[in-house]
């Protein structure tokens, strides 16, 4: 076991430092069932103040030809990831602000007797007023997707997990409250193309994935970064819009010529006629709330229903 531990230690040292980032330490872990994880704290070597986290079963092995490629990404795009003020914050296409926190990998079986993985976690709204509201979620992934999925550990579901559940907030399928029980994620192929090998979370285009950027660079950066500029080019965002990181480039580049942007290379920051927009940003979050409150149909409640 301890020979296992090095090997994923030491691997995943060198892999960490390829991509920019140098591993600060390694503790054990337990997963949902209390079997051993490796935890790594992962820091940018140009400034070790910013740190992550990543988890991995204590057996796991990505050195392989068909998972290290996929790891060596995740971590590239992580440590641009970290230069960013808030790394855990993230917008949703409708205009709420979250952050994802306390996700226990990697995915386990179901202990209900469906066929399917699940992790937990939580996601927080994060509109720089301390809010208390958020949402504990409990992600299933099919059997059948996870065989899309090289492997159930965290730098290979991380990106389509996040983007899900951005999906299903759109979609008001989850309530951010002060307190309550855990609300599902479905993660099923309804979200993967197996005729073009990628997710697909939503459809979009040049306005929505403009007005995207712009909300994003308001909540992240000048709202809860003190306007220190973030990731315009995030693969990750990339998905879950349905496009590619140099379109979102471009379009930042666009904006910038508007105004509303600073660039300075893949990262952005809101200039004063971009903060100068906040009520429209506020009332585009509490519509977004909005959607994900429950309604309920009134001749139901009154006894009309009919069965």
């Amino acid at each position: 076991m301890t020979a296992l531990k090095t090997a994923l230690t030491d691997a995943m040292a060198t892999a960490s430092r390829q991509a920019g980032l140098q591993l600060v330490s390694t503790t054990e872990g337990k997963d949902f069932h209390g079997h051993p994880t490796a935890v790594f704290q992962l820091a940018l070597a140009a400034d070790p103040a910013r740190s992550l986290q990543l988890e991995l079963s204590e057996y796991f092995d990505f050195n392989k030809p068909d998972l290290l490629p996929a790891m060596t990404q995740h971590l590239a795009e992580e440590a641009k990831r970290l230069r960013n003020p808030r790394p855990d914050a993230y917008v949703t296409l409708e205009g709420l602000p979250i952050s994802f926190r306390n996700f226990r990998w990697p995915f386990h079986r179901s202990t209900s007797g469906a066929d399917t993985f699940i992790v937990h976690g939580e996601i927080h709204l994060e509109d720089g007023t301390n809010s208390p509201l958020h949402a504990k979620i409990s992600a299933s992934m099919t059997v059948t997707f996870a065989e899309i999925v090289p492997a159930p550990e965290q730098p290979y579901a991380e990106t389509f997990l996040y983007n899900a559940v951005r999906k299903t907030i759109d979609q008001g399928q989850l309530e951010l409250v002060k307190s309550g029980n855990r609300q599902p994620v479905p993660v099923t192929t309804r979200y993967y193309s197996r005729w073009q090998h990628k997710f697909i979370f939503t459809e979009t285009d040049d306005a929505s994935r403009l007005e995207y950027l712009l909300l994003k660079t308001y909540w992240l950066s000048g709202v809860l970064g003190n306007s220190q500029p973030v990731w315009i080019a995030d693969p990750r965002d990339a998905q879950y819009l349905n496009t590619t990181e140099s379109e979102l480039l471009r379009m930042a580049k666009d904006e910038a010529g508007q105004g509303l942007l600073s660039l300075s290379g893949e990262y952005a920051a809101p200039t004063p006629l971009l903060i100068s927009r906040a009520d429209q940003f506020r009332a585009r979050m509490e519509k977004a709330m909005a959607i994900t409150k429950p309604t309920f149909n009134e001749d139901m409640r009154s006894g009309h229903a009919n069965m």
